[in-house]
């Protein structure tokens, strides 16, 4: 079995989807390691209220065929996440339909009911050491991580790592942000919830992925693929790989290498096939200042370089209709809404794009400043 497997899967109509899995299946190891009874949690990507067309959330027909394959072999299959704001079932419910998630339940699966919270105590994490988390997890003999392929305006890339941070309950992911502001900080938090959590197998919907303003605001973006592995921090590599990010350009990539989870190179890594197959090399990736940094902060040199490469989230005004949804997640409070508009206060920002995220209208932009456009043609 290689580390990272990938089919193709050129788009959302049953045949393919069926034809997809059958040959991905075989090439994780089968699912012959499900046991009757298993009660198994999928955690699928499920960020906000947006239809599968938006390519925001893990798509449904994917889903519904991985359910229903895991209920054929006697699983209890529930499907679940976090999505950014109240963490609750009127609220949650309200995602499940807009997503059209609630169709596993016709293949025998479930939508995850259970709204509690559970604390986690973790010791070995690197700097998480202790979390609320959805308890709906507790129940599970087994976690698989479904995710979805996306450019992210702080990370760089959504995919399997960052997936993860939807086992934090809606209403605490402010906190997250306010507490790890430094990008290489939150990067280290996601990967030790991925430490704490170990699901068995992660999988990523690449069929369309998301370009652009994401993971909410970008554009679908044909990929055709479907990847599969036991390693989030090898897939993720794999992934970035497609969309022609650098280690460097992704956050939980460059700290995974640092935590010796992955090599340097894609070229290390053992894949069922070529991914030069699945390149997309016009990919619209938004690309912070993490892929120009200077290492020493405490020059005059150094802090002026950061500053003129650093991204930064910016109002376009002409789409913003005054909502208050970006003021209402800022963890530091950095923004008001002013004459029916949204105004930032730069000096507050820790640039951690939650507004440009959960904007419902896009109206937030990932702005690069001229010199990182410049130096990073």
């Amino acid at each position: 079995m290689s580390e990272v497997n990938i089919v193709k899967c050129e788009d959302y109509s049953d045949a393919n989807v069926k034809k997809a899995f059958d040959e991905l299946i075989p090439l994780i190891g089968g699912l012959d390691w499900v046991k009757p009874g298993m009660k198994i949690m999928i955690k699928a990507n499920l960020v906000t209220f947006l239809k599968p067309e938006a390519a925001a959330t893990t798509h449904p027909s994917l889903l519904c065929e991985l359910v229903k394959r895991l209920v054929e072999k006697g699983a209890e299959v529930v499907v679940g996440d976090s999505p950014g704001g109240m963490y609750n079932s009127i609220y949650v419910n309200r995602v499940y339909s807009a997503t059209r998630i609630d169709d596993v339940k016709k293949f025998g699966g479930k939508l995850n009911e259970n709204f509690g919270q559970s604390i986690a105590k973790f010791d070995e994490g690197k700097i998480l050491k202790e979390f609320p988390y959805t308890s709906y997890l507790d129940d599970a003999d087994v976690i698989i991580n479904f995710c979805k392929l996306k450019s992210h305006g702080m990370m760089g890339m959504s995919a399997a790592v960052k997936n993860l941070f939807g086992i934090i309950p809606g209403t605490k992911k402010p906190e997250f942000h306010y507490r790890y502001p430094n990008h290489n900080d939150f990067a280290n938090m996601l990967i030790d919830l991925n430490e704490f959590l170990k699901p068995k197998l992660c999988i990523v919907d690449a069929v369309v992925g998301m370009e652009g303003n994401g993971p909410t605001a970008g554009t679908p973006r044909q990929v055709g693929a479907i990847l599969a592995s036991e390693n989030p921090y090898k897939l993720d590599l794999a992934c970035s790989t497609i969309m022609g990010l650098k280690i460097d350009d992704v956050p939980t990539l460059s700290e995974s290498f640092k935590r010796g989870y992955i090599p340097e190179s894609i070229e290390k890594v053992d894949l069922n096939d070529d991914l030069n197959k699945y390149f997309v090399k016009d990919y619209d990736n938004v690309l912070t200042h993490r892929t120009l940094k200077f290492e020493n902060q405490n020059t005059i040199f150094g802090r002026v370089s950061t500053k003129l490469l650093k991204a930064k989230p910016n109002l376009k005004s002409d789409e913003c209709v005054g909502c208050g949804k970006c003021a209402e997640v800022c963890p530091v409070k950095a923004i008001e809404i002013v004459k029916g508009k949204a105004k930032i206060d730069r000096k507050k920002c820790i640039k951690c794009f939650c507004c440009q995220e959960f904007c419902p209208k896009g109206a937030m932009k990932v702005k690069r400043t001229l010199v990182a456009k410049l130096l990073t043609k």
